[in-house]
């Protein structure tokens, strides 16, 4: 008699899944290959058990395009964007999109960016400049330089933390606190002196959706250079704003309209509607790059100047992000994002008239987004409310703490992308309900019922 758990190849190799009671390779480098059927089932049935990309609600990564892009994504995956004289158009299109994103941010003239893989690089490249042009500024005058530091709040991605860690810079952090989760000018002005190398703002916390008081930060700079002779550039951190604000605020000044802003990181694979990974760097103006920086490099025949962290690296996300510019314009993406603003309004307003969420913010220039907590202590909380989501209903809503000093306050977002219909709003706002009626009714969630992770709110 044959054993059941004895793999025979042919029957496998007939009627296909012959991991269904097999262990998958997980540990050691396997000996032998399978079949490409094999092997693309196996991945998809280990993609299978992780959640549905169109019932994410906390990240801010783009997670559906056109089938036209998709192709044009699949059909340059294997084109190595580095190469620049192998592939000049390619490269022809990256200064293309520069040059779109330096007029859509108001650049006065002529300036210059990058490709990035996203905005954490594009980060570290901008502050990366920021500390090169201090420390030059600081040598002409025969200044020490040992000690730069770096200006921003407590409501920044985590990467900013990360440069000034990996490259000796001294952080000074605006703590926030319950019911201000932004900075402005009064906090910053107390930071600055002599080694500072720049303020970090940001156009949409990934908390709450809100931009930090960029206007006014960028006052205080304009009166610190008057009167303390201190000129510190602003940089934007519009990893998620700087695809949003031109277009549902276009007469809101954040950009290359204010005289200290010499830089903008955006995120193409945001709300610049591309798959992950692209980002891009602008400066006001070609000397806000240092020229330090930038390597000239002969390369397969070709000498190119270079500005990255990283080195190879596919095309396909720089053309896509190209076609989405040429796809929708100004028109198309003002109506992509309108759209998003008006769910997110009726999302915030359905769950206000339920009478147990606080909307943060609502109103406020912000990312199509909805920040809310209880505005009641219950018997339940934010984090049982975004288990009980997850793990009865698939949403996948984010719960977290806010950072310090506001580390007591538990908020919840719900983030509503150019995918999410007037009736998935619907449909959202009744599971929360049910959800927290659900959670009512037990008294709470148990203990062991629940994954309870207190985790950052997704990018």
């Amino acid at each position: 008699m044959t054993d059941a758990r004895v793999v025979n190849d042919a029957d496998a190799a007939l009627f296909g899944n012959r991991f269904s009671i097999q262990e998958v390779p997980s540990t050691e480098f396997p000996d032998q290959g399978m079949t490409p059927t094999d092997a693309m089932r196996l991945v998809g049935e280990d993609l299978a058990l992780e959640g549905d990309p169109g019932r994410n609600l906390a990240t801010f990564v783009t997670t559906w395009m056109e089938p036209e892009a998709q192709r044009i994504i699949a059909e340059n995956l294997h084109r190595n964007f580095i190469d620049h004289a192998e592939y000049p158009r390619t490269a022809e299109i990256e200064q293309r999109c520069i040059r779109m994103l330096a007029d859509l941010f108001h650049a006065p003239g002529e300036t210059t960016g990058a490709r990035t893989q996203g905005s954490s690089e594009a980060i570290m490249l901008g502050s990366l400049s920021l500390k090169w042009n201090w420390r030059k500024r600081r040598e002409a005058a025969g200044l020490p330089t040992d000690r730069p530091n770096l200006v921003f709040g407590g409501d920044v991605h985590v990467v900013w933390e990360k440069f000034c860690r990996y490259f000796d810079v001294e952080p000074r952090i605006v703590p926030l606190s319950p019911g201000k989760y932004t900075i402005g000018p009064d906090d910053v002005e107390p930071h600055l002196d002599e080694n500072t190398i720049g303020v970090a703002a940001v156009l949409g916390t990934t908390f709450t959706g809100h931009k930090d008081d960029i206007v006014g930060i960028n006052d205080l700079l304009v009166r610190t250079k008057a009167d303390r002779g201190l000129d510190i550039p602003l940089h934007v951190d519009g990893a998620s704003g700087g695809f949003v604000w031109p277009f549902l605020y276009p007469d809101s000044p954040w950009d290359f309209r204010l005289e200290q802003v010499r830089s903008i990181n955006v995120s193409g694979h945001k709300f610049g509607l591309v798959y992950p990974g692209i980002g891009w760097l602008i400066f006001r103006e070609t000397a806000d790059l240092a020229e330090d920086l930038v390597f000239k490099e002969n390369y397969l025949g070709k000498t190119d100047s270079t500005f990255t962290l990283n080195f190879s690296t596919g095309s396909s996300m720089v053309l896509a992000q190209y076609y989405n510019f040429i796809r929708y314009g100004r028109a198309g993406y003002t109506y992509i994002m309108q759209n998003m603003a008006e769910n997110a309004r009726v999302l915030a307003e359905k769950l206000a008239a339920l009478g147990l969420f606080e909307v943060i913010g609502q109103g406020e220039e912000q990312l199509p987004l909805v920040a809310f907590k209880l505005a009641e202590k219950q018997d339940y909380d934010e984090f049982d409310i975004a288990w009980q989501l997850s793990a009865e209903r698939g949403w996948m809503v984010p719960a977290y703490t806010l950072p310090p000093d506001a580390q007591d306050v538990t908020i919840m977002r719900a983030l509503v992308k150019e995918t999410m219909s007037r009736e998935h709003v619907d449909t959202l706002a009744r599971d929360i309900e049910q959800a927290c009626a659900t959670l009512a009714e037990k008294g709470g969630a148990h203990e062991r019922e629940r994954q309870r992770m207190v985790t950052g709110p997704g990018h």
